[in-house]
């Protein structure tokens, strides 16, 4: 846990909050502040700060909170065909720590229909699971979750609204590619000229035809870390992790000219 995250309500008035549970144990136990230590805290989807440790009991710890920074915004969407559910359970966390903004899970021809029932597309269960990323990456953005069960309804009628831009990616087994930047942008230099990137993430036995065909209709342009097939898991961390270090890269965030130069390589993979 590499941030203290407060939920909304949990600051007081006078600037202070106060943590039970496994927060105040990792306080307590695994930090071992004492009272005047500072700690690292954010405010959930909102700014991120420190804290100066009033007090440290057995049941509790007190904090004086300071948020007086930006949370860095997300990095990328994602659009995930739903997979099984040990592996989306692995993924909620990892995702987040990534900095994925919205996520839609998506029907698609190679998706069992009983992966729609597990319990992990409960909000109940997969939120704590998102907020363990964002503690362990050190940030607050909650990512948007959706769930679609139906692919031809939601790229037709649902995909352009929610997703407008124009830096859309199709993963897909085959030739690995570098990632593709949207024309006009190739070399910005400042990261508003550069629209959030959306990937499109398929079964483990990849798109069929058809939704592959559908996509690139759509502005999708193919993105392949190479022909070795991953798991869902694997795939979406490999991915989005190349995809990063490419956004890093090309708005010029990176001061090394030479990871800068070799940002939008992609490596061997899925």
């Amino acid at each position: 846990m590499n941030r203290i995250l407060l939920e909304g309500g949990e600051i007081g008035a006078d600037g202070t909050a106060v943590l039970s549970g496994p927060r105040a144990a990792h306080v307590r136990d695994v930090l071992r502040a004492r009272v005047g230590d500072g700690v690292r805290v954010g405010a959930m989807d909102g700014p991120v700060g420190t804290a100066r440790v009033l007090e440290v009991a057995a049941e509790r710890v007190r904090l004086a909170v300071t948020l007086d920074a930006e949370a860095p915004p997300p990095r990328a969407d994602l659009l995930l065909a739903v997979p099984r559910p040990k592996v989306l359970r692995r993924l909620w966390s990892q995702l987040a720590a990534l900095g994925v903004g919205r996520i839609v899970l998506l029907n698609a021809g190679r998706v069992e229909s009983c992966y729609f029932h597990t319990h992990w597309l409960r909000e109940s269960e997969y939120r704590p699971l998102l907020v363990e990323g964002l503690s362990q990456a050190g940030t607050t953005r909650l990512p948007e979750v959706r769930v679609r069960r139906r692919f031809r309804p939601f790229v037709e009628d649902e995909l352009d609204a929610l997703f407008p831009t124009r830096w859309r990616l199709l993963a897909h087994p085959g030739p690995a590619t570098a990632v593709p930047v949207p024309g006009g942008v190739a070399r910005p230099r400042d990261r508003e000229r550069l629209p959030r990137p959306l990937l499109a993430v398929g079964p483990e036995g990849g798109w069929t035809d058809y939704e592959i065909e559908q996509l690139l209709a759509r502005g999708f342009a193919p993105f392949s870390l190479g022909e070795r097939v991953l798991r869902s898991d694997t795939a979406c961390v490999a991915l989005l992790a190349v995809l990063g270090h490419a956004v890093e890269a090309a708005t010029g965030a990176r001061a090394s000219p030479r990871g800068a130069a070799r940002g939008s390589r992609a490596a061997p993979g899925r």
